[in-house]
């Protein structure tokens, strides 16, 4: 069993006007096993408290603590949150040009694990993992997210969490820009993985959809920085009904 606990968190970045406040109190317990879907329209500080967890250094934390099992995760360096036991699959992956996905792939494993996998398991593990994604053989040499659909970056970074295997993940978005054949693909890569390993996982996201095949414990309204209602998996329905208007116009008030 893992823990995540986030409590009362303050975070902010800074702008040409001076430091602005994004996150405003955001506490939120996960544990292995359950999965978190996180909520809240555009601008709500939802991807912020990814990249906090993750390390990001653009973001300050002005108060507040996060812990992974009783660890201070705001004292670790981004690769230390990682081999901890964190991910973060990010909305936008990044390019690296120059570096093949199986190099990619084999260097993070090697990081995580704290050797380096042996060459003949890792092309067979890398070709499971792949084919369970219904990825081409041949992507695993090319340049890691250079000129990828986004489809593909998503099913990267799905790849990547299976052989991984973290305490918790973190998705950011997964389901954006997706189509319904990919969106599919990518959450039942998902599930599989959630299945193996009994993880613990933080689901960001706008829209209902991807909880159609991602199914919450948990489904907590973001606004304004922080946490404003926690309900279980009816919670999304009343969402996908009424939509967010009724937390603006409470906030406006």
């Amino acid at each position: 069993m893992s823990t995540l606990v986030i409590d009362d968190l303050h975070a902010s970045v800074t702008t040409d006007a001076g430091p602005r406040e994004i996150l405003r109190g955001v506490t939120l317990t996960v544990e292995s096993g359950s999965t978190h879907a996180v909520m809240g329209p555009n601008g709500s500080g939802k991807s912020t408290l990814a990249y906090v967890i993750a390390g990001h250094p653009k973001y300050i934390v002005t108060s507040g603590s996060i812990t992974l099992d009783g660890e201070d995760v705001l004292a670790m360096a981004v690769d230390e949150r990682a081999r901890a036991g964190l991910f973060l699959a990010m909305q936008y992956p990044v390019e690296v040009p120059g570096v093949s996905v199986s190099n990619f792939l084999r260097t993070s494993a090697t990081a995580v694990r704290g050797e380096a996998p042996k060459l003949r398991l890792w092309i067979k593990e890398l070709k499971e993992a792949m084919s369970a994604l219904q990825m081409d053989p041949t992507f695993a040499e090319r340049n890691v997210n250079e000129g990828f659909s986004g489809g593909e970056k998503k099913r990267h970074e799905i790849l990547q969490l299976s052989l991984l295997k973290p305490k918790i993940a973190i998705l950011d978005e997964t389901d954006s820009g997706l189509d319904v054949d990919a969106l599919r693909v990518v959450s039942e890569g998902f599930n599989a993985f959630r299945e193996e390993t009994g993880a613990g996982t933080l689901l960001i996201t706008h829209y209902t959809r991807i909880l159609r095949y991602i199914s919450p414990d948990f489904v907590h309204v973001f606004f304004d920085g922080r946490i404003v209602e926690s309900g279980g998996p009816e919670l999304a329905a009343v969402l996908e009904a009424e939509g967010y208007e009724r937390f603006i116009t409470a906030e406006a008030s």
